[in-house]
């Protein structure tokens, strides 16, 4: 047993190489997500309505967004595994690909949401006041998804040679700026107009147009191997291109699929009442706090299993890729426990909403944080698989799992059961303990192995 378990325990100084890559990521993401809480915050000032709609637009708004960042995820895997095989005509075409792809993408969602805002709102509830108050929302959010494109295809491209501080320098000063922006806009401070939830929107757009900006000043500032020009932009062999959709399609299907069942699982959650809807947007809202570990070894990941797999080092990938898990495994009871500590804070947080509501969200967040270890062991086998190029087992593992088995199970104890709100929550959660083992599973076999530059050490 000691000889099995032997792989997954790393040394200190792999520890301290990992958190000098996943750090200032997780540094970036908890800003990030500490400013959605404050944004939450302001939000739930205006009543449970007003945070139901935002909650439901940005479920819209991360379908899109994981859309696009399964092309971005696989492109990152090409670029990392070029950056380490030295070819960087290579690395230039991955990351022009990955613009292009992840704007279509966004492009598409936005019309969508500007389209059809009723319809989409309209999925997640039938409460008038939380649509009308969506659709004003939604309406200007819905323009803030093309910049998000540009700039997520950006920071995918510099995580991927391990350039982490320059998302971090962006990220914090579009999250602050969209805090003073939604202070002012929402309210009407500073003499601006007080706009309630489209005050949100607007700041929400400004932000990322801030940040898009910063983005690309970074990007002409500095030298990187993959930088390349706008005349060249669609010089895109056709060889590379068909390579890279073959590896992405099943990674962004997977990503769609999974964003899109969370979405349907939050509408089977709201089928209690808007109380849980909004209870469960408070929940999410700071656990994403805490999942920010995910982006960290997300980001790890991609540096030392990607590029050692790309210099065709696949001793040195498949160690780092076991120690990854047991280190992930550390980690992850020091943040579970951390969550369940901060929903103590839950009810004094949200001051206007009403107390079944905070309630409602403290159950929510503490069982989150007792399935966290599972939620982490079964996410850095995504990751690694997702390193080594094996979208297929990404897509079966992730979204295949969670349509075939999650989703069924929620639907029928929502449906055709009385069960209350938590019950069911809890039933839905626990598939996660057979996905765990499933997913380790597929990482054993080791079909993520692979050399996707076709470059051969000798």
């Amino acid at each position: 047993m000691k000889t099995k378990l032997q792989k997954f325990v790393c040394s200190r100084k792999f520890m301290k190489s990992v958190l000098a890559v996943a750090v200032p990521l997780m540094v970036q993401q908890v800003i990030a997500s500490s400013v959605n809480l404050v944004d939450n915050l302001m939000v739930g000032l205006l009543g449970d309505a007003a945070l139901g709609s935002v909650a439901a637009v940005n479920r819209y708004y991360i379908v899109a967004l994981f859309g696009a960042n399964g092309l971005c995820a696989a492109a990152s895997v090409f670029i990392a595994q070029y950056y380490g095989a030295g070819e960087e005509d290579h690395m230039k075409e991955s990351f022009r690909s990955m613009l292009l792809v992840s704007m279509l993408i966004m492009v598409l969602f936005s019309m969508i949401g500007l389209i059809w805002p009723r319809a989409i709102l309209g999925f997640f509830t039938s409460d008038e006041t939380v649509i009308q108050s969506g659709i004003m929302y939604i309406r200007i959010a819905a323009w803030s998804f093309i910049p998000t494109a540009i700039t997520t295809s950006i920071y995918n491209a510099m995580r991927s040679v391990g350039e982490t501080k320059i998302p971090l320098l962006c990220g914090i000063s579009a999250v602050i700026a969209n805090t003073f922006l939604n202070w002012c806009l929402i309210f009407g401070n500073l003499g601006f107009p007080r706009m309630g939830v489209a005050g949100a929107a607007l700041a929400t757009l400004l932000a990322r147009v801030i940040e898009f900006a910063l983005s690309l000043f970074a990007l002409h500032r500095v030298s990187f191997a993959f930088k390349t020009s706008i005349v060249d932009i669609f010089k895109i062999p056709a060889d590379l291109f068909k390579r890279l959709i073959a590896k992405a399609a099943p990674l962004m299907l997977n990503e769609v699929l999974w964003s899109g069942g969370m979405a349907t699982l939050f509408k089977f959650y709201s089928s209690r009442g808007s109380d849980v809807m909004s209870a469960y947007s408070i929940s999410s809202t700071v656990a994403d706090i805490f999942f920010t570990l995910f982006a960290g070894m997300a980001a790890a990941s991609t540096v030392f299993i990607s590029t050692p797999l790309g210099a065709d080092h696949l001793d040195e990938a498949r160690s780092n890729g076991y120690h990854l898990i047991g280190f992930s495994l550390m980690l992850s009871l020091v943040f579970g426990a951390a969550m369940f500590g901060a929903s103590y804070l839950v009810p004094s947080l949200y001051s206007q909403v009403s107390m079944t509501t905070k309630l409602m969200a403290q159950n929510f967040l503490r069982t989150q944080s007792v399935m966290y270890w599972i939620y982490m062991i079964t996410t850095q086998c995504y990751f690694t698989l997702r390193s080594g190029g094996d979208m297929k087992h990404t897509l079966i593992m992730d979204s295949g799992f969670m349509w075939l088995i999650n989703i069924p199970i929620v639907c029928y104890v929502t449906y055709c059961t009385s069960l209350s709100y938590i019950w069911i929550y809890i039933i839905g959660q626990m598939t996660d303990l057979v996905k765990m083992i499933f997913s380790y599973h597929l990482v054993s076999k080791e079909k993520w192995l692979t050399n996707l530059t076709g470059k051969r050490t000798i």
